[in-house]
Parts: C-alpha cells; structure tokens; sequence
C-alpha cells in the first residue's frame, strides 16, 4: 500500500511540473509597473526571444518610442537619447497561432519582412483585429505572445501621454517613458478576473 501510494505521489509532482505557470515578466516603469503573462505553448519562440532579453538586462533604461493612442504603445529597442541597442539575430513569424491582438494583448513589433522580430514588442490599447494573421496586406499578421495580466492602468497612463515626431521618431513621448528594470517573477502571480 506505501509503495502504491509513493508512486500515485510521484506521479502527481510530475503532472504538477508538466502544468507549471505561464512566465511572468514585470516592467517597472517610470509611470508604474505592468505584468506580462507569456504563452509559451502558442509563441514558444517569441516567449524565449523575448526572455532571452529580459535575462540580460537588455530592456533596462529602455524607453516606449511610440505611443498612439487608440492603436498600441511601442517599446524594447531604444534608450531616452533615441539611440538603438544591438539586437540578436530575428525570429520566425508566429502570428498564426490562435492568439489575437486585442487590448491589453502583448505582441512582437517588426518590420515589413515577417521574418524581422527582433527585440521591439508593443502592448495593444483597443483591439486591432487588422494585425492578426493573415493580415490585409498579406504579410501574415503580427504575432501576440502574451497579455498584461496586471498594471493596466498603467498602460492607460502611457498611452495618454503627450507626444511628439523627433527625426525618423513618430509619435514619440514628449518626455520619455522609461522601463526601469524588467525581470521574470520567480513567484508568478494570479490573474485579475
């Protein structure tokens, strides 16, 4: 009977590591704090793209660069002198994997090559069904990997601020939004219904 109930046991922790949680990623930014829930089982190259670059710190001192109210707010590639960072290599177009651009929605910004994610992801504010996959312009869509699951009032705060075109920079922060730090949850917190 000990054995039997040893092995029911063990069988349970093994199913237990099996359903662990999504991953969590936190950004402090100079106008508060959001949680990011990331879908590895739909975006598993996105989701480890974009935790390769808050492993390393990549994202620190970090600014939102475009901001459009009513459309999404834009961040991961450039510090508060506008200058780029060195990115890794791009990532394969995961756009059709289910998950839709809708508000709050986390997905990977890129250019006109499908092919081109690099570090640039942008926080959806109202649903944007144009961007899914397959797109309008046939260039398959934008690929959400995540949601922010806390700090959507932070989002709100962004996307309301005051901006400005600077050189190439449309739609930019009069004064900048800074992500002062972003770092995986080691204890992933629970979802607001």
């Amino acid at each position: 009977m000990y054995k039997k109930l040893m092995t029911a046991l063990a069988g349970l922790t093994l199913s237990g590591a099996v359903l662990a949680a999504a991953p969590q990623v936190e950004l402090k930014t100079t106008m508060g704090d959001i949680v990011l829930e990331l879908d590895h089982d739909k975006a598993p190259k996105s989701v480890d793209n974009f935790l390769a670059y808050v492993k390393s710190g990549y994202y620190k001192n970090t600014i939102f660069h475009r901001v459009i109210d009513g459309f999404m707010i834009q961040g991961g590639g450039y510090d508060e002198k506008l200058k780029g960072k060195p990115t890794n290599k791009p990532i394969p177009l995961e756009a059709n994997n289910g998950l839709h651009n809708v508000k709050y929605s986390l997905a990977m910004a890129r250019m006109g090559d499908p092919n081109s994610a690099t570090s640039q992801w942008f926080i959806n504010v109202e649903d944007n069904a144009g961007l899914d996959a397959p797109g309008p312009d046939g260039s398959g869509g934008y690929a959400v990997f995540g949601k922010v699951i806390k700090g959507q009032e932070t989002v709100d705060k962004i996307k309301a601020v005051l901006v400005d075109d600077k050189g190439m920079f449309q739609n930019l922060p009069v004064v900048p939004v800074t992500v002062k730090s972003a770092t995986i949850l080691k204890t992933p917190i629970q979802p607001k219904q």
